[in-house]
């Protein structure tokens, strides 16, 4: 089917609106990023804290506060897994990359997993899969978001534990990587058992002055272990939309740069139309003249002809009229 200039016309004007979506998605997805980066690096001194103060109450004795799996039957070898995703599109194989990631590391487990995913896009690719799926949470869509999803996630996770249901929590997410966009990770939460205990206490001390805990030993390693978490989880879920946006932006680049190649294949396709059409009017403009041109020199020489034949008509016309004109138009002379 050949393409004419109003057509051409509209899938430029078409691939300009589109570009102009993608243009503005890829500055939402960079602005994004940056938010939760600095959410990721805020949380790290306060991470950095937390870990010191479970170091302290873990080498004072208190480890038997610290939660542990407990030796019901019904707790044995049952794992709960927390894979982050994301409930929109456009990001590349994000979902694909860590549902795979996830899928791969829990037949390696003993037990039966549970899963339970954050954002429906990896919620369906995991389904996919076969794997006992939970209801899904709903990905934040921002930073202030975070926080009530993690909570959500302590309080479900901690009655599942409380009712002998999980015995084990894992993370599987995407992290953002030097040299990549993004790279899937997995981290083991929960239990907290005597090898975590023992990497906790084995930490060194910033300072020459040493720390001792105030008031309930015990109190303070649960509201410690608390905190760790929670920003476990909050590193995690900020790590993951990190690495998501950078997905999405990585995407839109690219669709930028296939739309930018289009704009240029529809453009010039419709220059050389558009060409084609003044030099087809040229032509024919060209042909007109030259035809012009042609009849205007027959109507002179036809206008000379009739010039001449009138000239002849009028003489011939006087002489016929004349009293000496004799025979065949020709004058007798008067005898006297």
């Amino acid at each position: 089917m050949s393409e004419t200039t109003a057509s051409l016309r509209r899938k430029i004007r078409g691939a300009g609106d589109l570009q102009s979506v993608v243009r503005t998605m890829k500055t939402l997805a960079a602005s994004s990023i940056g938010q939760y980066e600095e959410s990721v690096r805020a949380l790290g001194h306060y991470y950095r804290a937390v870990e010191l103060g479970l170091s302290v109450c873990l080498r004072s004795g208190q480890s038997a506060a610290a939660p542990r799996p407990a030796g019901g039957p019904n707790r044995a070898g049952v794992v709960q897994a927390i894979v982050f995703g994301s409930d929109q599109g456009l990001v590349g194989q994000f979902n694909e990359v860590v549902a795979d990631f996830a899928v791969k590391a829990l037949a390696d487990l003993p037990g039966a997993p549970r899963v339970q995913a954050v954002g429906e896009r990896v919620h369906a690719r995991l389904l996919d899969e076969g794997l006992p799926l939970m209801d899904p949470f709903a990905v934040p869509s921002s930073v202030k978001g975070i926080t009530p999803l993690v909570g959500q996630i302590l309080t479900e996770s901690e009655a599942r534990r409380d009712a002998d249901e999980v015995s084990e929590l894992y993370l599987f997410y995407n992290r953002p990587a030097a040299g990549a966009v993004y790279a899937p990770v997995s981290q083991r939460l929960l239990p907290l058992d005597e090898s975590w205990c023992h990497a906790q206490a084995g930490l060194a001390w910033p300072t020459q002055n040493l720390p001792e805990t105030m008031g309930s030993g015990a109190g303070t390693l649960r509201a410690l272990v608390r905190e760790y978490l929670f920003i476990s989880l909050f590193r995690a879920c900020a790590e993951s939309l990190a690495s998501e946006n950078a997905s999405r932006l990585s995407a839109m680049q690219r669709a930028e740069k296939n739309i930018q190649e289009l704009l240029e294949g529809l453009n010039s396709s419709f220059h050389q139309l558009r060409q084609s059409g003044i030099d087809a009017e040229l032509f024919d403009r060209v042909v007109l003249d030259s035809q012009i041109e042609r009849l205007g020199e027959e109507w002179i020489s036809i206008k000379k002809q009739r010039s001449a034949l009138h000239v002849i008509d009028r003489k011939m016309l006087a002489r016929a009229v004349s009293p000496y004109a004799g025979p065949m138009g020709r004058s007798d002379e008067d005898p006297s």
